[in-house]
C-alpha cells in the first residue's frame, strides 16, 4: 500500500475527536503500560510462590469476585457521583492495593489483596466507557472504542515483553511499577478531565473538545430522543431489559474463553518447559497483533453486518483456544494467540458498540456496569473452573471445552441478532418503564 494511503487511512482514524477523549485515551494507555499482576499472577503464585494450580484458580477467582462487587457499584457511583470522581476513586484505590499485593507472602493476605486489587481494576471501566460513549458523536464511537481497545493492546503488548523479563529478576518490582503508572494514569484523570455526566434532563455535558448531544436530536440512527427516556432507571429497569441481558449473557460466555489467555495459558506453556518470558513473548503476540491491525479492520467492519461479525469472533475465539491443545513449542503458542486475538479485535468494537446503542443515555454508567459485570463474573469462574479441570482432566480437555463454547456462543448470536437489523447496526430496544414504587438502586 503506498505511504500516501497509509497516512490518509491514519488521519482519517483519528481526526474529529475531541481533546477530552485524547485525554481519556492516554490514561488508559498509562494504565496499561504499567499491567502486571493479571498477566503474571497465575506464574507468580504457582512458579515463584509454590502454591498449586488449583490455589492459584482460586486467587484468580477472588479476583473476578472483586471485579463483580464493583462492577455494579461503580455503575451506580458513575450515574450519580459522576465518571471522573469514579475513576479516581477507583484508580488511586487499585495503586495502594497493587503496592500491597508486592509485600505479602501469606496465602490468605495474598487472596485478600487480590480481592481488592480486582475490586479496584473493575470499578474505573463503567466510568471510563461512558464518559467515552458521553463525549464522541453518535457515528464515532465505534471508531473511538477501537481506538481505546488499540491503545489498551499497545500498552499490554509493552509491559507485557518488559514485564516477562522482570519476572524472572523480580516480581516486586513489577507489582510497584504497576502501582506507580496506576496512581500516574489518577493524575491525568484529575488535571486533564473535565466531569461529563449528563444533566437530569438528559442533555450531555459540555466537554472540552465538543461533545455531541443526543438529546432533542434522536441520537444514532432511528434511536429515541434522550429526553424520551424515563428520568430515573433502577438496576430493576436494566435486569428487565431482555435484549440487553442477552448481549450481557453472551459477553460472558465469551469472556469464559479469553480468560484462559491468561489462567490456562501461564501454565500449560509453564508445563511445556517454557519460561516466564516465553509466555511474556507469547501473550505480547496478543497485543502487537491488535495494534497493527486493530484500525485497518476496524475500517473493514464498521458497516459490515454485526450479526455476521459477532458470530465470526465467537468461533474464531473457541477455536483458536482450541487449537492451543496441539501446541508444544513458543512458535505454535504463539499462532495459537494469533487466531483467538483476530476474534478480540472483531469483536470488541463491534459489541462495545451494541452495548451503548442499547443503553439509555441517562442510566449509561449501570448498562456499562452490568456489561462489565459479565466480564468480572467470566473472571470469577474461569480461573476455578481451569483450576479444576487441568488439576483433574488436564490441559487438552479444558482447550475442547473451549471450542464448545465459542460454538454455542455463536448460536446465541445467531439467535439474538435475529431480531435485530441485519444489514445495520442494531437499534436500541425500549426500556421498560421503572414502576413508582420501586427503589431504584
Amino acid at each position: 500500500m503506498p505511504l500516501k494511503t497509509i497516512g490518509r487511512a491514519a488521519r482519517e482514524s483519528v481526526s474529529g475527536l475531541p481533546g477530552a477523549f485524547w485525554w481519556l485515551w492516554t490514561s488508559t494507555l498509562i494504565n496499561r503500560l504499567g499491567a502486571f499482576v493479571v498477566t503474571f499472577m497465575a506464574i507468580y503464585l504457582t512458579a515463584s510462590r509454590g502454591f498449586s494450580v488449583s490455589y492459584a484458580g482460586l486467587v484468580a477467582a477472588l479476583y473476578g469476585l472483586g471485579g463483580v462487587v464493583a462492577s455494579i457499584g461503580a455503575g451506580v457511583l458513575t450515574d450519580r457521583l459522576g465518571r471522573r470522581p469514579t475513576m479516581l476513586i477507583a484508580q488511586s484505590s487499585t495503586a495502594v492495593a497493587v503496592a500491597l499485593f508486592a509485600f505479602v507472602t501469606d496465602p490468605v493476605a495474598i487472596a485478600a489483596v487480590a480481592l481488592l486489587v480486582g475490586a479496584g481494576s473493575s470499578a474505573s471501566r463503567p466510568a471510563v466507557q461512558a464518559m467515552m460513549a458521553d463525549i464522541v458523536r453518535p457515528e464515532d464511537r465505534i471508531r473511538a472504542f477501537s481506538l481505546n481497545y488499540w491503545a489498551i493492546n499497545l500498552g499490554f503488548a509493552v509491559s507485557s515483553m518488559v514485564a516477562g523479563f522482570v519476572a524472572e529478576v523480580s516480581y516486586r518490582a513489577g507489582f510497584l511499577i504497576e502501582s506507580g503508572m496506576t496512581l500516574a494514569c489518577a493524575v491525568v484523570v484529575f488535571v486533564k478531565l473535565p466531569e461529563s455526566r449528563p444533566d437530569q434532563n438528559g442533555a450531555e455535558a459540555a466537554v472540552s473538545g465538543g461533545a455531541a448531544s443526543e438529546a432533542g436530536a434522536g441520537g444514532p440512527a432511528g434511536a429515541p430522543a434522550a429526553t424520551d427516556r424515563p428520568a430515573r432507571t433502577g438496576l430493576g429497569t436494566v435486569l428487565r431489559d431482555g435484549r440487553f441481558m442477552s448481549v450481557v449473557a453472551l459477553s460472558f460466555v465469551l469472556a469464559l474463553i479469553f480468560q484462559q489467555g491468561y489462567v490456562a495459558l501461564p501454565v500449560a506453556m509453564t508445563r511445556a518447559g517454557l519460561s516466564p518470558a516465553d509466555y511474556g513473548i507469547a501473550i505480547a503476540v496478543n497485543g502487537l497483533l491488535i495494534v497493527a491491525v486493530q484500525l485497518p479492520v476496524t475500517r473493514f467492519i464498521e458497516r459490515r453486518d454485526p450479526r455476521r461479525l459477532l458470530i465470526a469472533s465467537a468461533l474464531l475465539a473457541g477455536y483458536g483456544f482450541g487449537l492451543t491443545a496441539f501446541a508444544g513449542s513458543l512458535g505454535v503458542f504463539a499462532l495459537t494467540v494469533c487466531v483467538w486475538t483476530l476474534a478480540e479485535i472483531i469483536n470488541a468494537p463491534t459489541q462495545t458498540g451494541l452495548v451503548v446503542r442499547l443503553s439509555p443515555l441517562h442510566a449509561r454508567g449501570r448498562y456499562q456496569g452490568m456489561y462489565t459485570l459479565s466480564w468480572s463474573v467470566a473472571s470469577l469462574a474461569a480461573p476455578l473452573m481451569s483450576g479444576l479441570m487441568i488439576d483433574h482432566l488436564g490441559t487438552a480437555s479444558l482447550w475442547a471445552s473451549c471450542a464448545v463454547v465459542g460454538t454455542v456462543a455463536a448460536l446465541g448470536y445467531t439467535v439474538l441478532m435475529r431480531g435485530l437489523s441485519h444489514g445495520t447496526r442494531p437499534q436500541p430496544a425500549p426500556v421498560p418503564e421503572e414502576r413508582p414504587t420501586e427503589a431504584t438502586a
